[in-house]
């Protein structure tokens, strides 16, 4: 593969870059081949060094041929201690608990989420785990009807 198959994606991704990394791996194929470049020179035109600028290139090309993935912020949990399908399951007891009840006992929740994981966690992490999912408003107000943990719910 010499990237020239590669050319017109490139040129549609330099259009519909939504990010400087995007725009970045792009130009790091099309500016060797469509104004011959050196990687050097195309490394110093985005900004990048010439390893850098190497690596974005095969990375677009790779990306484009299906091998790799493109990685999303949203994908990016470094510490998750859970999926999100598995967050969802384990918190859906304690909703489902607090539309009866009227209230959402965080310590009762941070203690049972501590078990499940065999570590402590702290109790900011346990907010974090219901903004995460659209729920912390069951915490602000405790006394939460059904319709508007409906409405919180659907907004996921």
């Amino acid at each position: 593969m010499t990237g020239r198959e590669f050319v017109k994606a490139a040129k549609e991704k330099i259009v519909a870059a939504k990010t400087v990394d995007a725009l970045r791996a792009a130009q790091a194929l099309l500016l060797p081949l469509e104004f011959g470049l050196s990687l050097e020179q195309t490394a110093t035109v985005i900004g990048l060094s010439k390893s850098r600028t190497g690596k974005l290139r095969t990375r677009f090309q790779r990306i484009e041929i299906g091998v790799e993935q493109v990685k999303t912020k949203k994908g990016l949990r470094n510490h998750a201690r859970m999926s999100l399908d598995e967050e969802v399951k384990f918190l859906t007891p304690f909703i489902i608990e607090s539309q009866n009840t009227g209230a959402l006992h965080i310590q009762q929740l941070k203690m049972e989420l501590e078990r499940c994981l065999g570590k402590s966690v702290s109790t900011s992490t346990v907010y974090q785990l219901l903004r995460r999912h659209g729920w912390s408003k069951l915490v602000q107000h405790p006394k939460t009807d059904m319709d508007a943990w409906k409405r919180i719910g659907s907004k996921k």
